[in-house]
């Protein structure tokens, strides 16, 4: 079965002969060396490319260990280059080469030659990977299948899709796996196997324990604050084990940057500036969070949330979790101040809209309870409730949209309905 992927693959062909080294990046198994070896060389292909001037190269094939030395691999691909057409090369896992970054700049200055790569250790694929190429490489995100794309799998009906969806994710690997015991043994495997050993081992970690416990509680956690103090003191006193704040930050940032988790900052609304005391931690992939806790906790309004988070990622938005100051004065003139919260505050540009993610809205009472935060906002910009079930379109008194969960994710401009 053939998944379209269109938005990177169109990302990757506007991207084409721009004279910048294409990083392709994202969490492993995501689906970047079938976006490169299958979909993005089937275009070209498709649009005249001799195939004998695309140069695919998978260096975690063991058949391909001697391509692995930076001069080797320099060596193999200037041998591959016989003309002054353009040539496409593809190299799969290129972290698996020491001083890569020589290899890949010294084809920078080449007319004829396009370079893409992809990476999946947590140094590679860092937020500081752009700089490795001295401001000559564009980073293309891939996500594991979005909600859209995971319906190519499927005839379920739309809510029992949406549902597996959020139980199982969206791992290419696991999402075309019809047997449910083989899908959670996947994605537990993926877990243990490959991402944690993939931590472990690139950075050394004398504490695996600490690792596992944390990433136990951020599961657990999905929607609610957290901070590293928070977590140390959780460690300290369920497992009785001392972990130091460093080594907290430190193990939270391998995590991000192996892109198991996203952390969403606060944003004070009102003050304008981040609140740098407490963040949100969202899993990249749904099935992944629930295996990490052997499918207990299944709480779709809390899944429903990230999966909310990671569509708006996709898109292209950067992704805040909103904090509202009010003040209320009782019956008596006494004034107290609270903060009331706003799941996400989604900024691409000049463009902002605010999102509260609601399960559900039995009643008016609900719906109050939902829009506090939002009619708190004195500015112009777009006000969003996602419901966790169909409804059409509404706009209710004090300006707010009210939006399907299902009209949200399929439709690409579902935020300006």
């Amino acid at each position: 079965m053939v998944i379209k992927r269109d938005a990177y693959l169109n990302k990757l062909i506007k991207s084409r002969n721009n004279g910048f080294i294409k990083i392709i990046t994202g969490i492993r198994r995501c689906g970047k060396s079938y976006l490169l070896s299958v979909l993005f060389s089937s275009w070209l292909k498709d649009n005249g490319v001799n195939e004998a001037h695309i140069i695919s190269i998978n260096l975690e094939d063991r058949r391909n260990k001697k391509l692995r030395d930076p001069d080797i691999l320099l060596a193999y691909i200037d041998s591959r280059i016989l003309d002054d057409d353009r040539y496409y090369v593809m190299i799969d896992e290129i972290q698996l080469v020491p001083e890569f970054e020589d290899v890949l700049n010294s084809y920078l200055g080449m007319h004829n030659v396009d370079i893409y790569v992809t990476g999946s250790n947590a140094k590679f694929l860092s937020k500081d990977v752009i700089t490795t190429f001295r401001g000559r490489g564009e980073e293309i995100r891939v996500y594991p299948f979005s909600f859209k794309e995971y319906l190519q799998t499927t005839e379920f009906s739309m809510p029992l899709a949406l549902n597996t969806y959020m139980l199982y994710g969206g791992m290419p690997q696991v999402t075309l796996e019809n047997d449910e015991k083989r899908k959670r043994a996947l994605l537990k495997s993926l877990f243990t196997n490959t991402y944690i050993k993939d931590i472990i081992e690139r950075y050394k970690i004398r504490n695996p324990e600490a690792l596992d416990e944390i990433l136990n509680i951020l599961a657990s956690g999905i929607g609610g604050l957290t901070n590293p103090a928070k977590l140390t003191n959780t460690i300290e006193s369920v497992k009785h084990e001392k972990i130091s704040r460093p080594t907290m930050v430190a193990y939270l940032e391998y995590i991000c940057d192996s892109f198991i988790t996203e952390r969403a900052e606060r944003f004070n609304i009102k003050g304008k500036r981040y609140i740098d005391n407490s963040y949100k931690y969202y899993f990249t992939d749904c099935g992944l969070r629930n295996a990490r806790l052997n499918f207990r906790q299944i709480e779709f309004s809390h899944l429903m949330e990230n999966v909310i988070h990671n569509e708006l990622l996709v898109r292209g938005f950067s992704v805040d979790i909103g904090v509202v100051p009010i003040q209320r004065t009782d019956s008596e003139g006494h004034r107290t101040r609270s903060n009331l919260e706003v799941d996400f505050v989604c900024n691409e540009g000049s463009r902002r809209y605010y999102i509260q993610s609601a399960f559900r809205m039995p009643d008016e009472s609900k719906l109050r309870q939902e829009e506090a935060s939002l009619r708190n906002i004195d500015d112009s910009f777009k006000k969003i409730i996602i419901l966790g079930e169909e409804t059409p379109v509404l706009h209710t008194e004090s300006g707010i949209t009210i939006l399907s969960i299902y009209d949200f994710l399929l439709n690409e401009n579902s935020l300006e309905l």
